[in-house]
Formats: structure tokens, sequence, C-alpha cells
């Protein structure tokens, strides 16, 4: 099932063994090389000073009041994570980043993205185009399967023609 960004950040953190909040969501750990969403950067709600890393294989469910996960031991420290270091040292955020077709033409930047909570893959990003360009004040759906390269400035995507709605494509 595909969730939008807004229903995993900024959001409690709840532990099925207390039943209840163990931490606070901050921000997604976004590998740029697949758009796989990691885990997140979590601020814990025992002691506000501490940032632990919920992984997102440790995520049980996401239901409306949050993200479920057994218990506060689901939390991890940045330095356990020797696997994900290279990923978090680049700090990649995909809001706010401009997306171009292959011709450079600039289409807007990304919005929101799309989210397949079964396996964590960003599936769709959802660009706002500058008001001259759209006057109806929607967004543009691009799918994953239409992105041909992600760099610290941009994202590349293949050429839409004018007029026609991005395809829903096949996850990659």
């Amino acid at each position: 099932m595909l969730q939008l960004s807004g229903s995993f950040l900024n959001r409690p953190v709840l532990g099925l063994q207390t039943g209840g909040q163990v931490a606070t969501t901050i921000s997604p750990i976004i590998d740029p090389n697949n758009l796989k969403i990691e885990g997140f950067y979590c601020q814990d709600a025992f002691d506000r000073k501490k940032t632990f890393i919920l992984l997102a294989q440790d995520i049980r469910d996401v239901i409306v009041q949050g993200l479920v996960v057994n218990d506060h031991d689901s939390l991890s420290e940045q330095e356990e994570l020797v696997r994900l270091r290279e990923v978090m040292a680049i700090r990649f955020e995909l809001l706010g980043k401009h997306v171009v077709t292959t011709t450079k033409q600039k289409l807007g930047k990304v919005a929101d993205y799309a989210v397949d909570m079964d396996s964590f893959y960003i599936q769709k990003l959802y660009i706002s185009q500058p008001m001259y360009k759209n006057f109806t004040g929607g967004n543009l759906g691009v799918d994953r399967t239409q992105i041909i390269e992600i760099n610290d400035k941009k994202i590349v995507v293949q050429d839409i023609m004018p007029g026609v709605p991005a395809r829903a494509g096949v996850p990659a």
C-alpha cells in the first residue's frame, strides 16, 4: 500500500509492549542509489536530547496514531549501524529537490512522495510546478521507473510529453 510522506514524518513511534510512545520520527534516511527508506532519525521520548535510528525493518505497522514497533529496544544508536554509515553520511533530502527532464526542461521541485509501506521503496514523486506553468495548482506525478539520475542538486527524469499525464509504471 502506498502512503504519502506525511504519514510517517514527525509522527509518534509507539511500542507494543508498553502501549505508549517511545520516540518521534524526525526525518527519513533515504538511500539515493535506490530510493529506499532505510530508516528514520528519531527523537527519544524519554530523553529529548538523544537521537536514535529506527530501521525500516523494525516497523511493525503504520497506523493513524503513528509507527508501531515492538519496544524501545527497536531504536538503535547511530554508531551501531555500520552498514548505514555511508547512506547516513550523505544526508540525502528528497523534498525540495529540483526535477528536470533529460532535455533540461525544468519541471519544479519535489513536494511530496509516496512510499510502498511493504518494501519502503519510494514509488512516486509529486512535483510542484511553478505557478506560470500550472494555473490549477496541482502536482505532477512521476513514477520511479521514469527517473534517470539522482544527484546532489537535481533529479533527472524521462521527458514528459505536454498534455499527456505521467504513466503509472511497474514498481522496480
